[in-house]
């Protein structure tokens, strides 16, 4: 059991002392920088303009209903004196019970000390207390329309986390022990880090998740064996090896986000969708998107849709000779592959996707989550000066953005094992590729963000032209299959629901468990989660799950039944196994390609700095 702290001498706390003031000389200028860092933007200072009319708003919600204010104070009141009782009682050596405890899946109160403590134990009750009282005052605030209340709780969850008593020195148990035991070298260590991190980050800070020294693109990840057969400015497209001797006739191709690197489809051999499609007998082919810099600042939706999914489609006919494919795609991929299809179906093309898969996908963009705050006009016309400005969106931006939307786990859990602790993180693969991100093109990414997320015109009938053709989700006759997950917070279930009401062909409507990344990327030998089933599908997201049943497993080969059992992948159909460079498309280089390896700084021609 882990104990108290215990007291140091007085010569520790002078060599300490001297110890600090050499670390706060360090630490002055490098705080500096990051305060510059946090909003140098007109988007930053749009989202910090929107946060304090969130909390003007709130506080003038709470003049309204005084009795609110009185019952949340009357509430703390007590159980500030339940609190001073039960240390009492704590300190004449009785053994108490937490007067409140960390919600479930809290891990920021795991050590021992915080329940076995007293001293520790006071600290983070009182801190549990006041986080309660904010968020019922919240919930109960009457006069405001749901998406300023909506912001106003993530602003003021924002602010509650970070004053967390985990987040400081002396108020952290696990900090404390190992500040003493190293007499501070874990702070100074701690700023060779968040130096480092600094110089590799523009916007907001982006704290290291992993030892990314422990992993390379196509040594120990995205290393399904396969081969660039096509590129043009924007895609290498890769087809993959078979495994088996038969394939199915019509090849498959699969459409990632180009918002993050395609190869968590492909991260690791255990969990590999991309593997596992070409072990069930698919031709596999993929697109990798390039990671664009200033150059491509005129790229549009329309030239990724041109450049991306049709041009494959060109290219896999010239390998396989299949006029037709079979699409999956994943998050805004997915919303790519909607758009390619119904401008297919438009230009009567549509039967060049015989199937189409839509994998944590919005289409009805009605409720996009905590997304959403960092969405209202005067954000997204802050993004679009920046946009203008420098003729793309660093991803480093979109991922600090994204991390704040599980601040906790993806933010203050590193800060404090980094540069409080002073400890580098751990490997871990799935955060060195949540680490790897990709540039978004100005001419793409402010009109996905406005005719997308603000006026969601991709449900309206021609509300949306490509390339001089309005296109209309409605007229879409395509058989689909819809996979979302239940603990999304990227692309809400319950709004992607929505976009499967919108085809007129067969629609198969499938949630899976677990959350945007492991909902999807669930592999059948895992058996880790479920998913849910209706063959209706009725008006509301509410009455699909009130009728759907749970099945135990992956989804994986519940698609694959739904494939073979429609013919999509005909099982009595099938043709010798299609190798790379037989077809009319020479081999241009190995998988997984140059352009999946490029990163930001390379793009931009900077100098990462080197690890601590």
């Amino acid at each position: 059991m882990q104990q108290g702290v215990q007291a140091p001498t007085q010569a520790e706390l002078e060599a300490w002392n001297d110890q600090l003031k050499e670390i706060g000389e360090e630490y002055r200028p490098l705080m500096e920088d990051l305060l510059k860092r946090m909003v140098p933007s007109a988007a930053g200072d749009s989202v910090q303009e929107d946060m304090r009319e969130s909390f003007r708003a709130g506080a003038e919600a709470l003049m309204r209903n005084p009795s609110l204010i009185w019952q949340a104070q009357s509430r703390l009141l007590q159980d500030q004196f339940q609190l001073w009782q039960q240390g009492v009682r704590s300190l004449s050596g009785q053994q108490v019970e937490p007067l409140v405890t960390p919600a479930k899946g809290d891990r920021r109160f795991n050590d021992e000390a915080w329940t076995q403590d007293p001293h520790y134990m006071a600290i983070m009750q009182q801190y549990l207390l006041f986080s309660r009282m904010v968020e019922d005052l919240i919930d109960n605030l009457d006069g405001l329309d749901d998406k300023r209340k909506r912001n106003l709780a993530f602003y003021a969850r924002q602010l509650v986390n970070a004053m967390a008593p985990t987040n400081f020195v002396s108020t952290n148990p696990e900090v404390m022990r190992k500040t003493l035991e190293t007499r501070g070298q874990n702070l100074v260590d701690g700023l060779a880090r968040l130096r480092e991190d600094l110089a590799n980050s523009t916007e907001g800070l982006n704290v290291s998740m992993t030892d990314r020294s422990a992993f390379e693109v196509g040594e120990n990840i995205a290393v399904t064996p396969g081969s660039v057969v096509y590129e043009n400015e924007l895609i290498q497209l890769i087809q993959y090896s078979p495994s088996t001797e038969k394939v199915f006739k019509t090849p498959q191709l699969v459409v990632p986000p180009w918002i993050n690197k395609y190869y968590i489809l492909d991260l690791r051999q255990d969990n590999s969708l991309v593997k596992w499609l070409v072990e069930q007998g698919h031709t596999v082919f993929l697109i990798s998107w390039r990671n664009p810099g200033p150059e491509q600042r005129d790229l549009t939706w329309a030239d990724y849709m041109q450049m991306g999914p049709i041009d494959a489609m060109g290219a896999i006919e010239q390998a396989t000779g299949e006029k037709s494919v079979n699409l999956t795609s994943y998050c805004i991929g997915g919303t790519l592959a909607a758009s390619t299809v119904a401008y297919l179906t438009s230009t009567r093309r549509g039967r060049k996707v015989k199937s189409v898969t839509y994998m944590a996908t919005l289409q009805d963009f009605r409720d996009p989550g905590e997304i959403g705050v960092f969405l209202t006009e005067p954000v997204v016309e802050g993004i679009e000066a920046k946009l203008e400005q420098d003729g793309y969106l660093d991803g480093r931006v979109m991922a600090f953005s994204f991390n704040l939307l599980r601040e906790n786990d993806l933010f203050w859990s590193f800060y404090i094992n980094n540069y409080l602790k002073g400890d580098k993180p751990a490997p871990f693969d799935l955060l060195y590729w949540n680490t790897d991100g990709t540039n978004l093109p100005a001419g793409t990414h402010g009109w996905y963000l406005r005719n997308m997320y603000m006026e969601n015109r991709l449900v309206e009938p021609g509300g949306i032209e490509l390339d001089g053709v309005k296109i209309d989700l409605r007229k879409i006759s395509t058989p689909s299959y819809f996979i979302s997950t239940r603990d999304d917070h990227i692309a809400k279930w319950n709004s992607s629901y929505y976009g499967a009401l919108l085809p007129k062909g067969e629609v198969t409507f499938v949630l899976g468990g677990s959350g945007h990344i492991a909902g999807i990327v669930n592999p059948p030998h895992k058996n880790k989660y479920g998913y849910w089933t209706n063959d209706e599908l009725p008006e509301t997201a509410e009455q699909w799950l009130a009728g759907a049943e749970q099945q135990e497993g992956s989804w994986w080969p519940h698609w694959q039944a739904w494939m073979t059992g429609h013919g999509y992948a005909d099982t009595e159909k099938m043709v010798p196994a299609r190798t790379p460079g037989e077809g009319e498309l020479d081999i241009l280089e190995p998988a997984p390609g140059r352009y999946v390896k490029t990163t930001i700084p390379e793009v931009l021609g900077e100098h990462p700095a080197p690890s601590a």
